[in-house]
């Protein structure tokens, strides 16, 4: 292929930053506009109605942090063990031309965990392992679920940090007039985030990628002399595992594979998708919030550390491997890469994926150069705050504003506020919890597995950077991985589905409990010590406060890892 032009790529790239702010700051208005309940008209407003009267709640019904958390676990618990039956009997289920077997128990609760938690790690083949009914109304519907339950966690923390109270007691007023704590109504805001976002943008996307070439049947795999062409309903799946930013794939090779995205062009619409939903709620907040310029500044950390990250990626393997050059190579390396979308492709769709938390790939992080991959591994190990899932992004990164905040007043002698409300100790606790306890899991994980014989791929740094960014994926829910460790073992299977399950539900009930805190406060009007938390200032230094936090955690971790593996290939080792 042509040596790229970086100019032109850095103009491409800006180009789709500029494409994807602008679409999240329109679609943040109809995601406003949704749960304000200004969205009901036709179909859609009658099948709203329809599961309110099945499930016996109304929007006025709503509930305080315990309660929302509550029905958000039972939900989420008849997912998982749904999901866990369907592929313990997919074998003797329909839907099946392949007549594939059950999964065996471990595998089953493993997938089960990680589907509903919005990490779709896989440790088998999706073409090879699973029936349609399973790919269909096991995995894709729990695409849709999980998604949804992002979106519901997020825009919940919005109304505990905008409310404001207005009786005597200083406690929130809701629309009936009645004093509460409470931040709204699970089963509602999770019928508003499927049935007016994530279906119809589904819909939509399936329908785009099916006409650029993505397959979409019911037929069994084709046989074309010694090679089987696996076949099967992929355009729908795929659709939602970007939008949702789910990112498991139908075919073990993912967003690699041409029949999941089959030309530039999808991978840059695939690429749009992933970043679209997270993009979009930071504005929504400011909406919420009636302070636009509050939205712009959290999505303008998102924008800094993304647009560092990929400027990074797209350097580091530029560059390419200096031992490759002194063989007469010359050009880039596209081992591991598709030519199909070439450097900016590779480089644009690997820091969206794990910006995120979708973790689909169009390459092999694994054959990345060492600082290249270095690059995915840290904004999953950042807690994948810059853009993040959808939802989870949101309010992971309010608690690293919550930590800012707090840090700034100590500085300057003041009991910080954000949004004219005082953050205190039981704020800050949870802040902590949801700021660290992702991370914790990495270091005790990966520590265990770096203790077990056996339990790494390859040897050396490469190896490390191997293990931990698998437990990285897992516990920051992302589900992409370095393809050269073997995490089919009894250890990772179980050991994965611990660090999926509490590093989706701790940070969740942790910012849950905040916002049910912060809705009761009574707002003080700022004074001359107030620190402006919409300011290019507090930008900066909530970016100073996340790479700090990163890199404080996890420093020794990259140096033994990527850094080190850099070094030895630029020494000739």
């Amino acid at each position: 292929m042509t040596s790229p032009d970086p100019l032109m790529d850095a103009a491409a790239a800006a180009l789709f930053l500029l494409l994807v702010t602008g679409a999240a700051l329109l679609f943040s208005s109809y995601i406003h506009r949704v749960f304000s309940g200004g969205v009901s008209a036709g179909l859609p407003g009658r099948i709203e109605r329809a599961v309110y009267r099945f499930i016996g709640t109304s929007p006025e019904e709503e509930e305080g942090w315990r309660g929302y958390t509550r029905d958000l676990l039972i939900f989420n618990g008849i997912g998982f063990t749904a999901l866990f039956a369907l592929l313990l009997l997919q074998g003797v289920l329909p839907l099946n031309p392949q007549g594939v077997g059950a999964f065996d128990p471990l595998t089953a609760v493993n997938a089960a965990v990680s589907f509903v938690t919005n990490t779709n790690w896989q440790v088998y083949s999706g073409e090879v392992s699973a029936s349609y009914l399973t790919q269909m109304a096991g995995f894709t519907v729990q695409n849709f679920l999980s998604a949804a339950t992002g979106i519901c966690i997020a825009i919940a923390v919005m109304r505990g940090l905008t409310r404001r109270p207005t009786d005597r007691q200083g406690r929130s007023i809701d629309r009936t007039g009645r004093s509460t704590d409470r931040i709204g109504n699970f089963w509602v805001d999770m019928t508003r985030s499927v049935l007016y976002i994530l279906l119809p943008l589904a819909l939509a996307a399936a329908l785009l990628l099916a006409s650029q070439g993505a397959i979409q049947n019911l037929d069994a795999h084709v046989t074309a002399g010694s090679q089987t062409i696996a076949m099967g309903p992929v355009a729908s799946q795929v659709a939602i595992k970007l939008l949702g930013t789910n990112g498991g794939g139908f075919f073990a090779a993912n967003s690699a594979h041409p029949y999941e995205n089959p030309t530039p062009v999808t991978n840059l619409i695939e690429a749009f998708l992933i970043l679209l939903v997270p993009a979009a709620l930071p504005f929504t907040f400011g909406r919420m919030a009636g302070a636009m310029r509050q939205g712009w500044a959290i999505y303008a950390v998102m924008l800094t550390i993304y647009v560092a990250a990929l400027g990074g990626l797209y350097a580091a393997e530029l560059a390419g491997n200096p031992l490759v050059g002194e063989l007469g190579v010359s050009g880039i390396s596209m081992e591991g890469k598709e030519v199909r979308f070439g450097l900016l492709g590779t480089a644009l769709f690997a820091t969206s994926t794990t910006a995120t938390s979708c973790g689909a790939v169009d390459a092999m992080h694994d054959s990345l150069t060492p600082l290249g991959g270095m690059v995915p591994m840290l904004l999953i190990l950042l807690g994948e705050v810059v853009f993040g899932g959808v939802g989870s992004g949101f309010y992971s990164i309010v608690g690293f504003v919550v930590v800012a905040v707090f840090i700034a007043g100590l500085m300057i002698g003041r009991t910080p506020e954000f949004l004219g409300k005082k953050i205190e100790a039981a704020e800050m606790q949870m802040a902590v919890v949801t700021v660290l306890v992702p991370g914790v899991l990495v270091l005790l994980l990966s520590g265990i597995a770096l203790a077990l014989p056996g339990a790494t791929g390859n040897p050396g740094p490469h190896g490390l950077s191997e293990v931990v960014y698998a437990f990285a994926s897992m516990s920051n829910n992302n589900g992409s991985a370095f393809a050269g460790l073997d995490a089919t073992g009894p250890f990772y299977v179980l050991a994965g589905a611990l660090a999926m399950a509490v590093g989706r539900f701790a940070p969740a009930i942790a910012m849950l409990a905040l916002a049910g805190s912060m809705a009761e406060k009574r707002p003080v009007p700022p004074g001359p010590g107030t620190l402006p938390a919409a300011s290019p200032v507090f930008v900066a230094w909530t970016v100073l406060i996340i790479l700090l936090v990163g890199g404080l955690t996890f420093f020794p971790l990259l140096a033994m890892g990527p850094v080190a593996e850099y070094l030895m290939m630029a020494g000739g080792v």
